[in-house]
């Protein structure tokens, strides 16, 4: 095992004494390749090209000596300090950070950055942070080769952001570029790089806030509103049928919620409140304007598309859960085609619930159904006021082994 291992964070700026020391003492050296052209690297070190963090980690453990890993930035930040520091490798790191390449793209905006969401897209990653650009209105991109500004553009067709874009930061070759969304695709960008994706207000109290991210106290409490927060809703959108859909759904930061038949948006309001991105689907104009504007007044991002289901559905971006609250079983049996992981509905006969459930089971679903009644009290003379009757039925796609 390395004798010492120090992780030396690069911004582009002199280095500073205590990493010119660990550097020049160092008989290793793993960096990217612009940081193994540094003149502070000794001439004897062994050198090794930063691909695979994890094939570099098994190099150092093997190593007799001191040494040295060079990265961007904060390596303690969605950087190489938590694979280096994983058990199977036995590290001791110490840590020499320079400031992030997030803090300083926001720095060169110009831009407040308490306030955003900070996230990493890889291939395999991109859809939840583009998801992620979706729900909210200040995001920080830290890009790959294959899920760049290009790849984050096209995934966020019809939805209108803003692009700040920083390349190779700290470089002679810096260079930041404002873009709209739909424009970025039409560049070749350099890697490294950073993305601010800017949408929506994103003012927020002058004095600033008490947690990074979106304030969780923001807006009034509770995982379902009252009915009367969005004026007049239609069967189907009370309150406690609401919050048992929501619970089967489970939307959360990453997803892609589809909402058919909005209505008056309580259900995707609400879904996108718990952090999920939404597509709430109406046929009627009045229900998508409904839904706007409970999106304006409660301070939430919904792309909100004016069409008949199934047909509007094949256009749209694969969603993670779905909640059909209008559209009958052809709709259901058409998102069930998508394979979505979960699937809410609701029903208001047995036969119908039937109907459904035997699709949604032939489709590879787990179904559950359950007959949900709510009576409301007039609590002054407590007597009934209203009463709801209606199916609830959910589908989970199996989880597959391997």
């Amino acid at each position: 095992m390395a004798d010492r291992v120090t992780v030396i964070g690069w911004d582009g700026s002199p280095l500073t004494a205590a990493a010119r020391a660990a550097l020049g003492a160092a008989t290793l050296v793993a960096g990217a390749a612009h940081h193994l052209t540094l003149p502070e690297v000794p001439r004897g070190a062994e050198r090794v090209r930063l691909g695979s963090v994890a094939l570099a980690a098994r190099r150092i453990a093997a190593h007799r000596g001191t040494a040295v890993v060079l990265a961007d930035g904060d390596p303690g930040f969605f950087g190489v300090v938590r694979t280096l520091r994983a058990p199977e490798f036995g590290l001791e790191v110490e840590v020499v950070p320079a400031v992030s390449s997030v803090a300083a793209a926001f720095a060169r905006a110009g831009m407040p950055w308490d306030d955003a969401h900070v996230v990493v897209a890889h291939p395999r990653t991109l859809r939840r942070a583009v998801n992620v650009c979706r729900a909210h209105t200040k995001v920080a991109v830290l890009t790959s080769p294959g899920a760049g500004p290009a790849e984050l553009g096209l995934l966020l067709e019809g939805v209108h952001r803003t692009f700040v874009i920083c390349e190779e930061l700290g470089t002679d070759r810096e260079q930041v570029s404002v873009v709209t969304s739909d424009k970025a695709a039409d560049h070749t960008w350099r890697d490294p790089n950073v993305v601010i994706v800017i949408g929506g207000p994103v003012g927020g109290p002058e004095s600033g806030g008490w947690i990074a991210g979106r304030d969780p106290a923001a807006g009034p409490r509770g995982w379902t509103l009252p009915g009367g927060t969005y004026g007049a809703l239609g069967e189907g959108e009370n309150d406690l049928l609401r919050a048992a859909q929501l619970a089967r759904l489970g939307p959360r930061t990453g997803d892609l919620v589809w909402d058919i038949g909005c209505g008056g948006g309580a259900f995707a309001v609400e879904a996108a409140r718990a952090g999920a991105a939404v597509i709430a689907v109406d046929r009627d104009p009045e229900a998508c304007a409904r839904t706007d504007a409970a999106a304006r007044r409660l301070g939430v991002q919904l792309h909100i598309v004016h069409g008949t289901a199934p047909h509007v559905l094949e256009n749209l971006p694969e969603p993670d859960v779905v909640r059909v609250g209008g559209g009958g079983a052809a709709v259901v049996s058409a998102v069930a085609d998508r394979r979505p992981q979960r699937i809410v509905t609701h029903a208001g006969t047995r036969d119908t619930a039937e109907r459904v459930g035997r699709d949604l089971t032939e489709h590879g679903y787990d179904v559950e159904c359950a007959l949900l009644q709510s009576v409301e009290l007039d609590t002054r003379a407590w007597t009934e006021k209203e009463r709801s009757v209606a199916f609830l039925l959910s589908g989970v796609l199996p989880v597959r082994e391997g």
